[in-house]
């Protein structure tokens, strides 16, 4: 029997042979988006968004990961839903809502 050498490793098997020519694939999740970041609660997020820290009840929470779980949601996305919904119920019976006044 003849003693079998694989010294062209796995890419010899394949068929594929290197060539300097070929640019590598870039890894990992693409970029979405290029905002600035002002705050350090704005990193890793989309343009139009921040991140904040709420108390809440547990059953309350409990409920709405449901919610995001059985409609193949991102909780944000509940969250997110239901406070506009909030807003537009409260524009409707009290007119639009006037901005918090800035101290000088």
């Amino acid at each position: 029997m003849s003693k079998k050498t694989f010294t062209g490793g796995l890419n010899s098997l394949l068929g594929e042979q290197p060539t300097a020519q070929q640019p590598k694939k870039k890894v990992g999740r693409p970029q979405t988006s290029t905002k600035v970041v002002k705050k350090s609660t704005g990193e890793g997020t989309k343009e139009g968004e921040n991140r904040y820290t709420f108390i809440l009840k547990d059953e309350l929470v409990d409920k709405t990961k449901a919610m995001a779980y059985w409609e193949r949601l991102m909780i944000k996305d509940v969250v997110n839903s239901a406070l506009e919904e909030a807003v537009v119920k409260y524009e409707k019976k009290n007119g639009s809502i006037k901005p918090i006044p800035k101290n000088k």
